[in-house]
């Protein structure tokens, strides 16, 4: 496959991204503008810088949900700093499933906090295994500087 097909391919799988909602067109866009010849890959380490702390984060959740009383205020804070971290890459359907988990706590509501982290935490490996691909793509076609 020729260098310009790559490249094709690598706007098209952005374009389906952002009309799927997986991503912010605006935030992702910003994002990629700051890549040049000196960082050419920034946008797959901030991606990257994301992903190791939300681990971090979803760690802190997990047991946060599962302690006895449910401290509903700190899963909130939790949340709030996992759905800043989301939006500063544009993870758009990430951020909704965070708005929806916080709605769930400012309730006092145990059993919609833990369904609403599963599908934070669905659509955090949805949108991980589309970015791989799309990074993927753009290594492919040599993509050094915007896509």
């Amino acid at each position: 496959m020729d260098r310009n097909q790559l490249r094709r391919q690598v706007a098209h799988m952005r374009s389906s991204l952002i009309e799927q909602h997986y991503l912010d067109q605006q935030q992702f866009v910003q994002l990629e503008d700051l890549e040049d010849d000196s960082n050419p890959n920034f946008v797959e380490e901030i991606v990257t810088l994301f992903y190791k702390d939300s681990a971090r984060l979803f760690q802190k959740i997990d047991q946060a949900l599962h302690s006895i009383p449910m401290d509903f205020s700190r899963l909130d804070d939790y949340m709030h700093q996992f759905k800043g971290s989301s939006s500063s890459i544009g993870a758009v359907k990430v951020k909704n499933e965070c708005t929806q988990f916080k709605e769930f706590c400012l309730a006092g509501n145990a059993e919609g906090c833990f369904r609403a982290f599963q599908r934070v935490k669905h659509e955090h490996e949805e949108l991980k295994r589309q970015l791989e691909t799309y990074f993927q793509l753009r290594r492919q076609a040599g993509m050094a500087q915007r896509s």
